[in-house]
């Protein structure tokens, strides 16, 4: 039996045992260091080919990348539970204040965004009309939306969801003549603007002039910065905006913006209720949180320095690839939509014997594998602004490579 000096000698050891078994890995119940499970190399896995991305937000492609701040929003929202209305509630608030609008929500992207706009001005609060959409007859509810011809593209099919049918104008003229008791709204494309006769003051006034709400599709159109607000201080009654391009939110999340009574009804096309159009179009308050960090750090970056970023690695593969003989190179900034550096890469058939399928497959089929653009035959373009730290070098160096190889 140990006697009172002999334990208190025992004891004053204590301390320093534990400062040092602080500085030792956490052990197991066997008393080994315990290790950390290898993270798992899923795409590899399931035999999923991932590439470096130097053609840009491309829907087909994925997308974006997001930021670890927009992850760990993620990450953080898929270990508590909340109310999801709630949480549009407030991440509504804090989005409309950004972008200088009534009110907003976080939509399963700008396609989804369009028809839950449209929806919203065709129920009002009503909702028996709510769940009679799409049938939309005898309803009472409007059924036409007018848009500019060379504005009616694919994506508008958004709209028609909602029983709504496209009225196609091409002049001011037109869309008096068009405008009547059944006009529900007028939409614009803000990245075919410049194929359109009206601009969008004037299609703005127009719609004022008759009481008819206007919308407005951004869905790729920043950078610029300013697009995020400017369409909502011209007056537009809604606006959309997907979340997964250069914001760089969860690519299946966007954001509806505009009137608060648009807003308010719109949600009630919306989950969690369950006996709408938009049941299908679901935002799980992971993406409503990861949309609203993403949308934050996007406006508050600093824009110029990243520019400039861009412009010097689009230099980059511009000095490299020039150096191959018979190959030319352009820079051109989209003036609309995916609004940043683009390298146009274009090279003499009769000195290069490529095609521009041939180049890109060969990039596309290498390790790494490395996606660009399309363009004009015998050319490919590139953009950067998705590219991680240090690509761009890779990218310049295999492109010249192969172009090289088709030198004769």
């Amino acid at each position: 039996m140990l006697n009172r000096r002999q334990l208190i000698q025992r004891l004053s050891g204590v301390p320093i045992v534990g400062g040092l078994l602080s500085a030792i890995p956490a052990a197991n119940a066997f008393g080994a260091p315990k290790k950390e499970a290898p993270k798992r190399d899923l795409f590899k896995e399931l035999g999923v080919r991932t590439f470096i991305n130097a053609a840009g937000t491309l829907t087909y492609m994925t997308g974006s990348l997001m930021h670890d701040e927009v992850l760990d929003a993620i990450n953080y929202g898929a270990k508590e539970f909340c109310l999801l209305d709630e949480l549009q509630d407030k991440v509504g608030e804090k989005i409309a204040k950004m972008v200088h609008a009534e009110s907003a929500v976080v939509t399963s992207g700008a396609f989804s965004g369009m028809t839950l706009g449209l929806a919203g001005i065709l129920t009002g609060m009503d909702e028996k009309k709510v769940r009679a959409l799409p049938h939309i007859e005898y309803t009472g509810m409007k059924s036409e939306v007018i848009c500019q011809k060379g504005h009616d593209i694919v994506y508008n099919q958004a709209l028609t969801n909602t029983g709504c049918k496209m009225v196609i104008v091409e002049t001011a003229e037109d869309v008096e003549k068009a405008i009547n008791e059944r006009t529900a709204l007028m939409h614009f494309l803000h990245i075919n603007s410049d194929q359109g006769k009206i601009q969008h003051e004037e299609w703005v006034a127009l719609g004022k002039k008759h009481n008819i709400p206007t919308s407005i599709d951004i869905a790729a159109d920043v950078p610029p910065v300013s697009n995020l607000w400017r369409f909502n201080d011209m007056g537009f009654d809604f606006v959309v905006i997907s979340g997964g391009k250069a914001i760089r939110g969860p690519q299946s999340a966007g954001i509806l913006m505009g009137r608060k009574s648009i807003i308010a009804a719109a949600r009630l096309s919306m989950p969690p209720r369950g006996y709408n159009i938009g049941r299908g179009m679901k935002v799980n308050k992971e993406e409503i949180l990861g949309m609203y960090v993403a949308l934050e750090r996007y406006i508050n970056q600093d824009h110029d320095k990243e520019w400039k970023e861009w412009e010097a690695k689009i230099a980059l593969i511009e000095n490299t690839v020039k150096a191959v003989p018979g190959v030319n190179t352009e820079v051109h900034v989209p003036p609309l939509g995916n609004h940043t550096p683009t390298l146009r890469i274009g090279w003499d058939a009769d000195k290069v014997k490529l095609t521009d399928k041939q180049l890109r497959d060969a990039l596309r089929l290498a390790n790494p594998s490395i996606e660009l653009g399309g363009g004009p035959p015998n050319s490919v373009s590139v953009t950067v602004f998705m590219l991680k730290p240090g690509q761009e070098k890779i990218v310049a160096a295999r492109l010249k490579e192969e172009l090289s190889k088709g030198l004769s």
